[in-house]
Order: C-alpha cells, then structure tokens, then sequence
C-alpha cells in the first residue's frame, strides 16, 4: 500500500509521519466502508480479509497514537514543570494551603461551636422569660376584672411580652445560623438486612444495579455460578 500522495505523476514531498499514516487509515477507512455494504460474509476467504483489515486498522492506530504522544511530549513537559511549580501551594490536600486550612478548621469549629451554645443558651433563657412573662400577663389579666387601670396595665404587659417572644424565637434562630459551621453527616449499617429490605422496596432499579455490579465483579474473577444471577457468554470478534 502506497501512503503517497502523487501529483501530476510527481511524488508529494515533505509529508510527515502523521501525514502517512493518516493517509494509510485514510485508506483502510476506505476498504472497510467497501466490506460494510450491509452484505453478509460468505466465505473463510472473506473472514480472512477482514482479520487482515481489523488487525491493520489496529496497527495503524497504534502507530499514530505513539506519534501523538511523542508530539505533545514536549508540551506535556512543560505542563508537568508548571504543575510543579504550583503543587507545593496549591495541591488539593497535599498543598500549604490546604494543609494549613485543615490545621486551622478544628480551631475555628471549636470556637464557633462554643458561641454557638453561648449564643443559643442565653436566646433560650430570653425565650422562657418572654414565656414567663406572658403567662403572668394573661394571670393579670383575669384577674383585672372590674379594674380598668389593672387591664390596660395587664394588657401593655402582654403586648411586651409578645414582642420579647418573638425576639426572643429571632435570637434562637440567629444563634444557630451565620457563625460559619457547616453541617455534615456521618452514616454507617447498624442492621443489614433492614437496609436490604428498604432499600429493595424503595430503590429496586439501583439496588439491581449494585447487585450486578457484585456479580460481574464475581464473573471476572472466574465464578460462573451465582445464585440469581444469569450469566451469557458473548464472543466478539478480535
């Protein structure tokens, strides 16, 4: 096979590596297309001519891909001398940055959580005042009764005390939030078979997926039998 471009009878001079065997696949690509008409293989001749083109097609592509890394061999050098340079700063959890912020984060959390709670208690104290305070205006006034002067006292207390209430359900809610603490979960099976059962009733077409996931792990170590499991031997063509 002739990876040359001619023209006017001349032979096209300068080509490079990949131009050859660009060219060559070109060509194949070309004989392929010729074999996949949609007709059948008839014969072991024809078997034979394809194994031929499948294994030069594979060749060739072996051959350009050895020439795209040995192009872009310089360039990912350079990549390489720039990530190095960086690495030592910046590097997901190896980096000074990072490994400096996980130092730090304890403190910081620790801190945080301690205003947290100070925060939190001294709002659940107000709250219970403001309750306390209710209550007695409500006692008050029941019993103002027939006393005009009492009510409207009993009454300006409940309103302050509705409105210290509701500060006070602020101050419990703003001591839980803004101080920077993130929420994160930590989850572990305590009863497999509960899992197992939940999660078959509420997530079948996941929990068959993770089985056979399980199964074909099985299958490339050698197991051919499984329980509940089907196994179909596929052959493909090399």
């Amino acid at each position: 096979m002739n990876a040359h471009v001619t023209t006017d009878s001349q032979p096209l001079r300068n080509i490079t590596p990949f131009d050859e065997v660009a060219l060559e696949i070109e060509d194949l690509f070309e004989e392929a297309a010729h074999w996949a008409d949609g007709s059948p293989v008839e014969n072991q001749a024809q078997c034979d001519a394809l194994d031929v083109l499948d294994k030069n097609l594979l060749d060739a592509s072996k051959r350009l891909d050895a020439l795209r890394v040995e192009e872009k061999r310089p360039l990912d050098e350079q990549v390489q001398a720039i990530q190095d340079r960086y690495n030592p700063f910046i590097q997901p959890k190896k980096g000074k940055v990072d490994i400096a912020r996980a130092a730090l984060n304890p403190l910081r959390a620790a801190w945080k959580e301690k205003e947290r709670q100070r925060k939190e208690a001294e709002a659940q104290k107000a709250r219970e005042e403001a309750e306390a305070a209710r209550i007695e205006a409500e006692r008050l006034i029941r019993e103002s009764a027939g006393n005009l002067t009492a009510r409207v006292d009993a009454e300006h207390m409940l309103s302050g005390a509705k409105i210290a209430e509701r500060d006070a359900k602020k101050a419990v809610k703003a001591a839980t939030t803004g101080l920077g603490l993130r929420k994160s979960y930590q989850v572990e099976v305590s009863d497999l078979n509960e899992a197992v059962k939940y999660y078959w009733r509420t997530s079948r077409a996941e929990f068959s997926t993770l089985i056979a996931g399980l199964a074909m792990t099985e299958v490339q170590r050698g197991a051919r039998m499984i329980p509940g499991i089907t196994i179909t031997e596929i052959r493909k063509a090399l």
